[in-house]
């Protein structure tokens, strides 16, 4: 004869545990949801009780359907997650907006633009919005939206939706200016994903380039050629190179044919539209015996820590990543105004174009 299968202990509610403590049944949510409701020594002892008693929290579903809200903030990656999360500048943006909503008791929960969001994971039909990042692969992305929950877009531009940008075409214009102050022979310029059908190498006169709303390195790109402009050089007449993705892997090819062009054809001032771009051209350029900036200047885009760390130091624009998350986030939750949004730049001369 089998054993009796013994019940399964009660499960603890949130009135019971309010009930255990002495305290309100709001403030063992606030303990949960919203933090910064309570002194912290309060939500201490409140987690500290829950965890003995086996109290994991509010039942999100439930609270969602009573409430209409889930708590959850969705944010929409244009690339993989495996690459947004290793990627020095979509990490620190991600970092910005979690700290925001850890602060509020928010959830976030991130999908990939390669996938559409009707067959991404069913928590994110009750997202109570939705921040996008980056160029998207394919608008149906946006259109599986639903069109009555708040967006913000970030480094993208989403007609009637508000938006975060830096100032990308003055910043670029800023780094160029000072780059082509010492007078290049050979001026180039490696582009981040801007044709219209994939280029991983030299751009020519049969690609498309996309459109200014589009993509941030469109802005990036107009600041380069008002500099060469006014400068004297003729935009049309400087080489560019186009790379797919912001990853070493995938640059290294393209930089390598640049670099190996004979002596009176390299570039001597290559501006790259991200550090990962300038970082991998001045890894290849020393295995080559190229110095740097003698025989080649180099400028990059992001100013991220790894470009700063090395020597030589690279001549950037960084731009604060972390705190473009954290306006994006507090524009989603209501806490600032949902408008465009523009944060400014800093031009770093490091030794790479002194």
């Amino acid at each position: 004869m089998e054993p009796p299968v013994s019940a399964a202990p009660p499960r603890i509610t949130l009135k019971d545990l309010a009930r255990e403590l002495g305290v309100s049944t709001a403030s063992v949510s606030n303990a949960f949801n919203r933090p910064d409701q309570l002194s912290p020594k309060l939500r201490e002892r409140i987690l500290s009780e829950a965890q003995r008693l086996g109290y994991s929290g509010p039942d999100a579903k439930a609270r969602s359907l009573r409430t209409g809200r889930s708590r959850i903030i969705a944010v929409v990656l244009a690339e993989t997650l495996t690459y947004s999360l290793n990627d020095a500048v979509a990490s620190e943006l991600l970092a910005g907006i979690a700290e925001v909503l850890d602060v509020h008791g928010h959830t976030l929960l991130l999908l990939s633009g390669r996938q559409h969001v009707s067959q991404a994971p069913g928590s994110a039909n009750i997202a109570d919005g939705f921040i996008v990042y980056g160029l998207m692969p394919s608008l149906k992305v946006l259109n599986d939206i639903p069109a009555q929950r708040p967006m913000v877009a970030v480094d993208f531009n989403i007609q009637s939706r508000p938006s975060v940008h830096v100032d990308n075409e003055p910043a670029s214009y800023a780094v160029a200016s000072h780059a082509l102050t010492a007078r290049p022979k050979r001026p180039g310029i490696i582009n981040l994903r801007l044709t219209e059908s994939p280029c991983n190498g030299r751009v020519t006169a049969e690609h498309t380039l996309l459109a200014a709303g589009q993509t941030i390195t469109r802005s990036r790109l107009a600041g380069f050629h008002r500099a060469l402009e006014g400068q004297g050089f003729d935009p049309a007449t400087v080489p560019m190179w186009n790379i797919e993705e912001n990853t070493f892997d995938v640059c290294a090819p393209v930089i390598g044919e640049i670099l190996d062009l004979p002596d009176d054809e390299r570039p001597d001032l290559l501006l790259c539209m991200s550090d990962r771009i300038a970082l991998t051209v001045l890894t290849l350029a020393e295995r080559r015996g190229l110095r740097i900036p003698e025989d080649l200047r180099l400028t990059g885009f992001d100013g991220i820590a790894e470009g700063q760390n090395r020597d030589p130091r690279l001549t950037t624009i960084r731009q604060d990543s972390h705190e473009k998350g954290r306006i994006a986030a507090r524009m989603i939750l209501g806490l600032a105004p949902r408008e465009d949004c523009m944060l400014h730049t800093e031009l770093i001369l490091g030794d790479t174009c002194p």
